[in-house]
């Protein structure tokens, strides 16, 4: 069945304080609606009723993705009112209504409402009132209430399109939410499972709440790859990995050319959009010259940590006919996990031939290609 989404954002969220109204003030980096929109992109149609003045912000929260802005009215209902209106001339089965200020809402939630609207007309996410209920005055308790059979609501509200849209037509222009303009109308409204997480911002200290919630589901994984080339010269072993493996040759570079090491340190440097080595420790500068290649590993890795990351694991592949590898490759794991900071079990190092094909195949110099994976939570 088509599902279309309404966001209502044409509030002013003048408890929540700020410059702005709370939707379109910043959480991590961008728009409170921005996250809510991409938290219901997957659905298909959005509508997001504003406020006329709010538009080039609407535009701009809404950069990219495809959604309809409608101006929205004094009241709540009559903002939803007016998404509904603006959809009915193709009007999908169903449609949620949104709370924008709920940018955290997870995606079972909103999974669980639609799934509900299967066997009822309407479905809205609660959560079961588990505290003691007090009535107070003047600081004081003044009595308590019955907690049973209560409910805190949470959206989206979902509903059956027709259903909904005859609802509000028949309505005054006023509701705490849409259920209670449901049930006016006769309509069977389905409770769902909600979640502390869906949580509505109101007050400046909800955007602290919803940015710890928000880099617990949403981790900035970066992933990096490196690619490096030595050519063999005269010598009689090879640093890779920085493991001198005897060879009747060595690898030639400005530094002590450990191709494995340079691969994975370019890959680091790649997940963190910071260039190579060559930037950071330019060959022109005499200083480098002969430096062993761990001096630039260790700066890509605490280059990551300095900006929040931690490395997950690297992978490095050498392409070579000589030397062999494998016998090799525990120690490398080791000496890089070591430079890394990290476990040998998030290091691998594995080796392939290119079937005689190339300069790797006829044995005039070694390759390595090298991913790397940072996690900032």
């Amino acid at each position: 069945m088509r599902t279309a989404v309404i966001l209502v954002a044409a509030g002013r969220g003048s408890r929540a304080k700020g410059p702005l109204p709370k939707q379109w003030q910043a959480l991590l980096g961008q728009p409170v609606a921005r996250w809510t929109l991409q938290a219901f992109a997957h659905l298909g149609r959005l509508v997001m009723v504003i406020h006329p003045d709010d538009r080039a912000l609407a535009q701009a929260a809404a950069r990219g993705l495809d959604v309809t802005l409608v101006d929205g009215a004094n009241t709540r209902a009559g903002s939803v009112r007016a998404g509904l209106e603006a959809l009915a001339g193709e009007a999908p089965d169903l449609v949620l209504i949104q709370d924008v200020a709920r940018p955290c809402t997870p995606r079972a939630v909103i999974d669980a409402v639609i799934d509900a609207l299967d066997s009822a007309p309407g479905a809205a996410p609660a959560v079961a009132v588990t505290d003691a209920l007090w009535t107070g005055a003047g600081g004081k308790v003044t009595g308590t209430r019955d907690r049973e059979g209560l409910f805190r609501a949470q959206t989206p509200q979902g509903f059956r399109f027709d259903a909904i849209l005859s609802a509000h037509r028949a309505h005054p222009p006023d509701a705490a939410d849409d259920v209670q303009i449901a049930r006016a109308a006769g309509l069977e409204v389905a409770i769902v499972a909600g979640d502390e997480a869906n949580l509505k911002i109101t007050t400046p200290g909800d955007f602290a709440r919803a940015e710890r919630i928000l880099k617990g589901n949403h981790m900035d994984i970066r992933l990096g790859n490196g690619f490096d080339v030595h050519a063999f010269e005269p010598g009689d072993h090879v640093v890779l990995c920085g493991i001198k493996v005897p060879h009747d040759r060595k690898l030639k570079g400005h530094s002590d050319a450990d191709v494995g090491m340079h691969a994975v340190t370019d890959a680091i440097y790649g997940a963190l959009a910071m260039g190579d080595i060559g930037r950071h420790f330019p060959p022109s500068d005499p200083q480098w010259k002969g430096a062993e290649s761990h001096i630039f590993l260790r700066h890509a890795a605490q280059m990551a940590r300095d900006m929040g990351f931690a490395l997950s694991n690297v992978d490095c592949t050498l392409i070579c006919e000589r030397p062999k590898i494998t016998p090799h490759a525990p120690a490398m794991m080791q000496a890089m996990a070591d430079i890394l900071g990290i476990t040998p079990d998030r290091v691998s190092i594995k080796a392939t031939t290119s079937e005689r094909l190339g300069f790797t195949g006829r044995e005039e110099g070694i390759a390595a290609i090298a991913t790397a994976t940072l996690v900032k939570p």
